[in-house]
């Protein structure tokens, strides 16, 4: 599995974004299962326009996006990772990912947030990064 944030769900799905082509690239090279949250289902929903929004909706209908269920105490341990990282800051989707990777013990992540080079899993492991 790898993980899957919004801003890469946002720019393989919409043919405006500046990092469309590279993202939908790298997404044609993946052979393993996308996970995300639902607070990045949530973050890309909002920001996508509505044929990116059905694109999205058609994604997670035939598979192709796996969704982590979080629990309360995900929840707050969430909130305790913006806590550490609010000089980065970290918005609750970010924080979201951090613990599905530390809860699944997944490090790869698509994502065009540069601060997960900084976020660390379980407080010490890194984020492979991917683009």
């Amino acid at each position: 599995m790898i993980l899957c944030d919004a801003s890469f769900m946002i720019a393989t799905l919409s043919a405006t974004d500046a990092y469309h082509q590279r993202c939908r690239a790298v997404l044609a090279t993946i052979r393993v299962q996308l996970i995300t949250t639902w607070p990045c289902i949530t973050e890309a929903m909002h920001l996508l326009d509505g044929r990116g929004q059905e694109a999205l909706r058609q994604q997670i209908e035939q598979g192709m996006l796996d969704l982590h269920t979080p629990t309360i105490h995900h929840a707050q341990r969430a909130c305790a990772l913006m806590r550490q990282y609010a000089d980065a800051p970290m918005d609750f989707a970010d924080a979201s990912l951090v613990v599905a990777a530390e809860v699944l013990g997944i490090t790869r992540i698509l994502t065009l947030d540069r601060h997960f080079y900084a976020y660390r899993i379980n407080g010490n492991a890194s984020f492979e990064v991917l683009p």
